[in-house]
């Protein structure tokens, strides 16, 4: 298996399109390689959820199979992961299907399009023959499943990491300059698809106005966290990016915190059981997640340390991996299961069409902002019960409540709009120096753990570290309150 990033900026073109000269440009040299031919099928359900999602699988003789996720949403141009898997024949390789499966989840993968491809390409370089971009011209003929034919004209602007912003953007306007479209983020697949197939999302994210029901509130926050679970399961399951992992994390939580702020809304049978499940699967999430933090916070701290005590750290540092990536192994177990594949179900289904009570019916305006009362007022008691010097525990707590109160005020805010926003934001930032008081507990805690079981000889770098993580608690446990202030200002709740 090969892991890259495919990074293009596609503009459309006429079949009379003419490739324009492109000598010249910022001072590189232009090679033209000959005219290659490819061809390729793609695979997908038969009601086409992995373009419905942005994703692909395809094969290709001689360059095996290939699963394309979903683009960067916020990205200039297109950028993708890129993932080969040796192999031909006409059955996708498991490991390919894995990869996708949080995508089709039950639903079979079978021949959806064939394309054929006549491809030309230039290369610029610069004086010492360095790739600095691609162009690519690329003439397609499609046969889809149903036997119809049809075909299109495409250019690329295959972007390296030598490529400058300037010569992007002179390599662009000499194909406009050409006659070529404006950029253009449709993948090739999607394109032989044709106009007249539907790709609506399989699950909708409705916009709130200002009659929107508070059912359509609840259903908009479920939706949102639904498609961050699923477009970042295939990131959790490579395991090159621990965001793919924080972030279907973060989504887990956020959907069990919405079921529990909007449960007035919601039948009840329906709610407490698919927070339970999600429950089994944020269990799961977290372990891995909490080595990743834990990692990546030892790792910058041991860079602190002098060159020996630095040294010394690294057995703590490789059992800690250790265990992180057996919880990781853990997580793959879970992925592969049926009780996963049936809760992605149940979470499209419920981000599509929530089980609501009768309640639901009344404005979001009405309705919405009084259900974030509750969760502030179990933070506020809570925080009222501490005392002076409240144990780390203790504080901890004060953190999972803060954030569900956060996550309500981020739910109500499309309702509320910048004074939800704000408090949400004010949240966040307790939010953010609780939790980094919990890391350097726990951090101190694990590191103590690890010494206590080796010998005296092979501690010393986890010790000095562990001075380092409670040091830091130290410092954040005069800082919290002043920070609680803050959220706990009138002017933030007047709102609710």
């Amino acid at each position: 298996m090969e892991h890259s990033p495919e990074r293009e900026l596609k503009l459309a073109a006429t079949p009379d399109f003419r490739m324009p000269s492109i000598y010249g440009l910022v001072g590189p040299t232009v090679r033209q390689a000959p005219a290659e031919r490819n061809d390729t099928t793609y695979y997908d359900t038969d009601d086409l959820r992995l373009a419905r999602w942005g994703a692909s699988l395809r094969h290709r003789p001689g360059e095996g199979w290939t699963v394309k996720l979903p683009a960067e949403r916020d990205a200039p141009y297109l950028v993708r992961p890129e993932i080969v898997f040796e192999g031909n024949g006409s059955t996708p390789p498991a490991e390919a299907v894995a990869l996708v499966r949080g995508f089709v989840r039950g639903e079979e993968l079978h021949e959806r399009v064939r394309m054929t491809t006549i491809r030309r390409r230039t290369e610029v370089h610069d004086v010492n023959g360095k790739l600095l971009a691609g162009v690519v011209d690329d003439a397609v003929s499609v046969e889809n499943g149903e036997g119809s034919r049809s075909a299109f004209r495409e250019v690329e602007v295959e972007i390296g990491d030598e490529t400058t912003p300037v010569l992007l953007d002179a390599l662009v306007e000499r194909l406009r300059q050409a006659g070529a479209g404006p950029p253009d983020k449709t993948a090739k697949y999607i394109r032989a698809l044709g106009a007249d197939v539907p790709l609506t999302p399989e699950i909708a994210v409705n916009d709130l106005g200002a009659d929107a029901s508070a059912g359509g509130a609840v259903q908009r926050a479920l939706a949102l966290s639904a498609i961050r679970l699923i477009r970042h399961d295939a990131v959790m399951r490579l395991d090159a990016d621990p965001e793919g992992v924080h972030q279907a994390r973060v989504a887990t939580r956020r959907l069990r915190s919405d079921l529990r702020t909007f449960r007035s809304l919601l039948d009840d049978e329906f709610a407490s059981s698919l927070r339970s499940e999600l429950g089994w699967l944020a269990d799961i999430l977290g372990d891995v997640r909490d080595g990743d933090v834990l990692l990546e916070r030892l790792r910058r701290r041991a860079a602190e340390l002098p060159e020996a005590d630095r040294d010394a750290a690294a057995p703590a540092l490789t059992s800690l991996q250790a265990d992180r990536d057996a919880a990781h192994a853990t997580l793959l177990e879970a992925l592969a299961s049926r009780r996963y594949l049936r809760l992605l179900d149940r979470v499209v289904a419920a981000a599509n069409d929530p089980a609501l009570s009768d309640d639901a019916s009344v404005p979001a305006s009405d309705v919405v902002p009084g259900l974030v009362r509750r969760p502030w007022h179990k933070l506020t008691k809570r925080v009222e019960k501490l005392d002076e010097s409240p144990p780390d525990d203790d504080l901890h707590q004060i953190r999972i409540r803060t954030k569900r109160a956060r996550y309500a005020a981020e739910a109500a805010a499309p309702i509320v709009g910048k004074p939800a926003r704000a408090f949400a934001h004010a949240a966040a930032d307790l939010q953010d120096v609780l939790g980094d008081l919990n890391d350097a507990v726990v951090a101190a805690r694990r590191l103590d753990e690890w010494a206590a079981q080796h010998g005296a000889e092979n501690t010393r770098g986890a010790e000095a570290l562990s001075a380092l993580e409670r040091a830091t608690a130290a410092e954040l446990r005069g800082r919290w309150r002043a920070v609680w202030e803050e959220l706990a200002a009138p002017s933030l709740r007047a709102w609710m």
